[in-house]
């Protein structure tokens, strides 16, 4: 089969993705093999690739938005068949014995393994997964417009159940890629008022036109207070801008799983009972929430295709923060 493979981090100008011809993987108990049809581009991609997150696996096939068809079925598999559309997310397995995981964290569990990140993942034709985490994909997604759902939509889903924001309430977003493109069509079905910061005009313009009441950059100070924000960006100096004009008794969170350092805080932007708080992967049933809600809407996805050969300029274009709406590399 055909997959592009890490076999050393670097820089994504240098290219370091790899199309090799390589064996295809057998599923094995409980498991299930997946011909790959559609894989997003996520920044968490883009953080392995360049090392900025630390090594767990070389060589390494990256890739955790997968979308694909059943094609083989390991021993003991019975939550799927052959000819199944299922999707794939970045939690592909815990321990399930651990605190975390007995107390309904298992996003947390410290014997997680990730997809494209600990195994190998949707970079390529072919993959295997564990029918646990393995997903139906709603029959109203095409396979391209599903893959974004399973990582930027489902981070994105969850990192706004941690904001507490609710009806009526003024939401900012900082960052407005794959991820906030989803969540702004959540947050404004449930009702909220939703303000835009973006370095993009690009990306302003497509905010205005999914919702967004009012668009600025970050260090802006937008017409009314934000009861809630949520910073996608991984740049550490959004943090304070955002709790400058997050009202008190606001929450901040932080929905990267890698950020450049925070700059040294003054006290009184936290006082009044601000709170910063952290994303850290996501459960399956964040998983399984988002598809259903989703679908319900229902989310539109804003793609760009590209052919699985150019993976490394999708890439270099995501880091420049040059993708409207999300990337999908196309799986042939």
């Amino acid at each position: 089969m055909k997959a592009l493979v890490l076999e050393k981090t670097g820089s994504i100008e240098d290219k370091p993705l790899k199309l090799l011809e390589i064996p295809k993987p057998k599923p094995g108990f409980k498991q299930v093999g997946i011909k790959v049809l559609a894989c997003g581009i996520c920044h968490t991609d883009l953080h392995i690739i360049e090392g900025e997150l630390p090594t767990k696996k070389l060589p390494l096939i990256p890739g955790h938005e997968v979308v694909g068809i059943v094609e083989e079925v390991g021993d003991s598999v019975s939550r799927f068949k052959i000819g199944d559309k299922v999707g794939v997310a970045w939690l592909n397995s815990t321990c399930g014995e651990c605190y975390y995981c007995k107390r309904g964290d298992e996003n947390l569990c410290k014997n997680a393994k990730f997809t494209g990140y600990d195994v190998d993942g949707g970079y390529a034709q072919y993959m295997i997964s564990h029918e646990n985490f393995t997903y139906p994909i709603p029959k109203n997604f095409t396979d391209v417009e599903a893959a974004p759902l399973l990582c930027a939509g489902v981070i994105g889903y969850r990192a706004f159940k941690l904001s507490k924001a609710k009806a009526g309430d003024i939401l900012g977003l900082f960052g407005f890629g794959a991820s906030a493109h989803l969540v702004i069509q959540v947050a404004t079905y449930i009702g909220c008022e939703v303000y835009v910061f973006s370095r993009s005009e690009e990306h302003r313009k497509l905010a205005l036109k999914l919702g967004a009441s009012w668009v600025g950059k970050a260090g802006e100070t937008p017409p009314k207070k934000l009861n809630s924000a949520i910073i996608f960006a991984p740049a550490g100096w959004i943090v304070p801008e955002a709790l400058k004009v997050t009202d008190w008794g606001g929450i901040v969170v932080l929905a990267g799983i890698y950020m450049t350092p925070i700059p040294q805080l003054d006290y009184n932007l936290l006082y009044h009972e601000r709170i910063i708080r952290s994303v850290a992967n996501s459960t399956r049933k964040d998983v399984e929430e988002f598809l259903n809600l989703a679908s319900k809407i229902p989310i539109k996805t804003k793609i760009q295709l590209f052919k699985m050969e150019e993976a490394n300029k999708a890439l270099h274009l995501l880091k420049e923060g040059q993708i409207q709406g999300a990337g999908v590399l196309k799986i042939l």
